[in-house]
């Protein structure tokens, strides 16, 4: 089942997002870097929220996922669908760099064990103990490669799952500012007979996360008859799973005063293999809470509302939230400018078509629709002034015969 839809990933991502090849939908494109670090050469999955090309030349925040060629195609969807299907800003657009595994174990543990019953025996945990390595690897050279060949913003992510989901708390705790924000989808707190848990909690006590952000999620591990309340008094090595990120959990939520923006969650109903799909539903909405800019009714019926001012004044407290410069999405407001136009609330619709060309200076179709909207309100003047403007950052045949006809226009 694996190896099927390792195929099927493989011949469906080497176009743009959102393309179409011989009636395929795509998803992302394959990338590989050579590691000087790991020795060996590492594939990686990007989705790109428009497409390889870029055509808007927008910069992105990055969610950087282990066990990429799992959780690829559901992330990559969900921030899609939370970020643009349907006019939807639940969150940003969104890079999603799905690094591909080559040893699981090595890359995805803190500490080397010899074994660890029930969850590990010697032959499985030989090669533990490279998590150190694999985050130098992702520090020093996947995220420098990433900026570097891609348009990225200053803000990333970090989800993991089982050992995914260890290494992210490991990250959090000992690399803490690699990342602004954290998923911890039901991790192997387990480790190391429990040690590693002790180390956590204790270095919990002395760290400060002032700006970072943790969703942990944890399922219903446990076996039939035994439910959440019976395993805290378990001391059975089958409910170790379930105990240690219990304990974690509640560590994390008693220490109030490291800075830490944390949430948590226990599905009561999902397995260890059902839960990464809600528990990164559920942590985006979280970590993103404050995105989206919430209207009310008076914002469209009443002519004397501010909405452009409203809008920007939300996204400059998500700007000061996320720590960078967060544009709204030109797309939307475009839209929303040519909704007020048409209802005829032109003051509106005109703020809102310059807040476009204030935070999209670059965009043709900015400058365009700004001289449309001048010649429907009859300002010949600043209609030539935009045409000229966006014919300066692209010559198009469309915008240059708009430019002519008022010029014509103007020497009668």
């Amino acid at each position: 089942m694996k190896n099927l839809l390792l195929l099927i990933i493989t011949a469906f991502v080497s176009l743009p997002a959102g393309a179409q090849n011989n009636g395929s939908v795509v998803v992302g494109t394959i990338d590989s870097i050579q590691s000087k670090v790991l020795n060996e050469q590492r594939k990686i999955w990007v989705y790109l929220p428009q497409g390889k090309q870029n055509p808007s030349g927008n910069r992105y925040p990055v969610i950087y996922l282990l066990d990429g060629t799992f959780h690829f195609l559901s992330v990559a969807g969900m921030v899609q669908q939370f970020s643009q299907v349907n006019g939807n800003t639940l969150c940003p657009e969104m890079i999603v760099v799905g690094i591909v595994n080559t040893d699981r174990t090595r890359d995805l543990t803190p500490t080397h064990v010899a074994a660890d019953p029930p969850y590990m025996d010697s032959t499985f945990s030989k090669t533990s103990g490279g998590g150190e390595q694999f985050l130098s690897f992702v520090e020093k050279e996947l995220i420098p490669y990433i900026d570097s060949h891609y348009p990225t913003q200053p803000y990333r992510m970090l989800i993991g799952h089982s050992f995914g989901g260890l290494m992210a708390i490991h990250s959090m705790m000992y690399h803490t500012r690699l990342f602004n924000a954290y998923i911890s989808i039901d991790p192997s707190m387990w480790w190391e007979d429990m040690s590693y848990l002790k180390r956590t909690k204790e270095m919990l006590q002395q760290k400060k996360f002032t700006g970072v952000s943790l969703y942990l999620a944890y399922a219903h591990t446990l076996d039939e008859g035994m439910d959440a309340q019976k395993a805290e008094n378990d001391t059975s090595r089958m409910t170790r799973h379930f105990r240690a990120i219990r304990s974690i959990d509640r560590a994390f939520q008693n220490k109030k005063d490291s800075g830490l923006r944390y949430g948590s969650k226990y599905y009561s109903s999902e397995t260890h293999t059902t839960v990464p799909l809600i528990a990164e539903h559920d942590a985006l909405r979280f970590i993103f809470s404050r995105y989206q800019f919430k209207s009310s009714t008076t914002d469209y019926t009443d002519p004397d509302v501010d909405i452009a001012g409203k809008y920007e004044n939300h996204f400059n407290e998500v700007s000061q939230f996320l720590g960078y410069r967060v544009s709204p999405a030109e797309n939307f407001v475009q839209g929303w400018a040519a909704e007020f136009f048409r209802i005829k609330q032109y003051a509106k619709a005109g703020k809102l078509y310059a807040l476009t060309v204030k935070y999209y200076p670059e965009s043709v179709d900015a400058h365009q629709s700004m001289g449309d909207f001048y010649v429907a309100t009859g300002d010949r003047t600043r209609a030539i002034d935009s045409y000229q403007k966006a014919l300066a950052l692209k010559e198009r045949p469309e915008i240059r015969s708009k430019l002519n006809e008022l010029k014509k226009a103007g020497s009668k």
